[in-house]
């Protein structure tokens, strides 16, 4: 099987293609080619018969739909739930019942999709891009596993992304928007948010949280425009959760815990499943606090104890933590550097107990090993080109230093899927002259002019400076022994941009499972 999969794995990757922009004078990139594959795919009936939730937006929309899977299984039903991107496996991106589907039902469906678009396609109708496959192969995977709830999140934009596809879902959300993919999406927040109210259908209810007035205006005259019921909802009480915290962990959770209740909420009563739950500002039933306690979500404000040391610092921490969060525009980073802030903050026992009980849930309570220990934080960033750091960088310093944390040292790695085809564990060059770091010493000198400028002494301490790696293991390697010679020493990694996290969680995720 291993070696059928990587098969699938080398047939995905070949669909991988540079991105051009969706815009009416190019038809959407051929948006319309959706409508062709799914007539080939014989999934038309199929998708109308999912009772889906649908959500666009620029930060949260993960967030959102994994609280609202949460609470929908919780309730009692089978779900189904589709995001992007994946951290390790592509299979994260389909969840049935909240677990990734199996290899096995991976491969049936993907080859089911595969083969016979294959037969079918050519000139005319070339093969689906690498998303539009994925979000083909979601509908059939939800619509063969037979799924009472498809909770399915937009991967880029809105109006001409592959999941829109979807003629009548049971209700819409939109999450908080900002500016991002403004390459694709326009340079205005008018401009994104009409995108993102593409997904709005005749008729079905939208839920939205509220938003910059440009962005609501817009949001409202779509809305208006198809008869759509638009309720702005508000941030979840935390009373409400009756002395029990969201599973994901962030100032900015309660914003999209509050949509997500509304989403659910809504899907409850048109599909008339809403007996016997009682919901209002006061109250929230116990399925609901339930599904919000337990969502999860790998790599968004999530802590992780590198294991590999543990053994030799006698400490289940090892001396060294990684903080992961994929925050790539500059309002997701400013939200990341201040939960990296507050969390580095609490009392190190209680933190310690935290990662504990993650890696150990069976074991007892750990002795507190971070008492007495210096700490240092080291940023490990990538992003992607496009991406501007003159704004990026500045706004994370800034934010972690309005809240006392200055920044060691900053690491910057080149981004390992540029040589990894999707989901190959293959190794990058291990030859620094076969690697190009040009991308890296950019980033590299944005930060060197951030910290030798005027308020440059606040954002890093007496030693602060950076260093570029040619690869990920040898950044992993230099953190590692700087520990084992500061064995007092509790080094804590802020792990963020979007590709920085991808790669880094490939390796440190794989640790932390292995050692449990």
């Amino acid at each position: 099987m291993a070696r059928e999969y990587e098969a699938a794995l080398n047939c995905l990757s070949s669909l991988i293609t540079r991105r051009s922009r969706a815009v009416r004078a190019n038809k959407g990139d051929r948006f319309d080619l959706m409508f062709d594959y799914l007539k080939i795919l014989e999934l038309e009936d199929a998708v109308s018969q999912l009772k889906i939730i649908h959500v666009a937006g620029t930060k949260g929309k993960g967030s959102t739909c994994t609280f609202t899977e949460s609470i929908l299984r919780c309730c009692g039903f089978r779900t189904g739930l589709f995001t992007s991107p994946h951290l390790i496996d592509v299979r994260e991106r389909f969840r049935l019942d909240g677990a990734k589907v199996s290899e096995e039902k991976f491969l049936e469906h993907f080859w089911w999709c595969w083969n016979r678009l294959q037969e079918k396609t050519g000139d005319n109708i070339p093969m689906p891009t690498y998303f539009r496959f994925l979000a083909l192969l979601a509908f059939k995977i939800f619509s063969a596993e037979q799924v009472d709830v498809a909770i399915v999140e937009v991967g880029l934009g809105g109006k001409f992304d592959a999941t829109n596809v979807v003629k009548e879902p049971i209700v819409c959300g939109i999450s908080s928007l900002g500016y991002d993919h403004m390459e694709i999406l326009g340079n205005t927040l008018g401009e994104i948010a009409g995108e993102k109210a593409g997904i709005f259908k005749k008729g079905v209810p939208a839920c939205t949280v509220p938003q910059p007035d440009e962005a609501m205006r817009v949001l409202e005259e779509k809305a208006s425009q198809l008869g759509v019921p638009l309720q702005v909802v508000s941030p979840l009480d935390p009373g409400l959760l009756k002395n029990q915290h969201l599973g994901l962990d962030g100032e900015h959770q309660g914003l999209n815990a509050g949509l997500a209740i509304a989403l659910s909420s809504v899907w409850l009563k048109t599909t008339g499943n809403l007996q016997g739950m009682h919901i209002d500002q006061n109250n929230l039933p116990e399925q609901f606090v339930r599904g919000l306690s337990r969502a999860s979500l790998e790599g968004r404000a999530q802590v992780v104890s590198d294991s590999s040391l543990g053994q030799q610092q006698n400490s289940s921490l090892g001396g060294l933590t990684f903080f992961l969060d994929g925050a790539h525009s500059p309002e997701s980073l400013e939200v990341c550097a201040k939960w990296f802030s507050r969390v580095i903050r609490e009392d190190p026992s209680h933190l310690e107990e935290q990662i504990h009980k993650k890696h150990h849930p069976r074991q007892g309570n750990h002795p507190n090993s971070l008492r007495g220990k210096e700490h240092l934080q080291i940023l490990l960033f990538n992003c992607m080109s496009v991406r501007n750091p003159q704004l990026l960088l500045p706004r994370l310093a800034n934010t972690c230093s309005q809240h006392g944390v200055k920044f060691h040292k900053a690491l910057f790695v080149p981004n390992q899927s540029a040589y990894n085809k999707v989901g190959s564990h293959a190794s990058p060059p291990t030859d620094p002259q076969q690697v190009d770091l040009s991308w890296q010493l950019t980033l590299q000198r944005v930060w060197e002019n951030l910290i030798h400028g005027e308020q440059g002494s606040s954002f890093t301490n007496a030693n602060g400076g950076s260093l570029v790696f040619p690869s990920l293991p040898l950044a992993l390697s230099w953190l590692r022994e700087s520990v084992q010679r500061r064995r007092s020493v509790q080094v804590q990694v802020l792990v963020t941009g979007k590709q920085q996290l991808k790669i880094v969680s490939s390796s440190i995720l794989k640790i932390s499972d292995s050692s449990e």
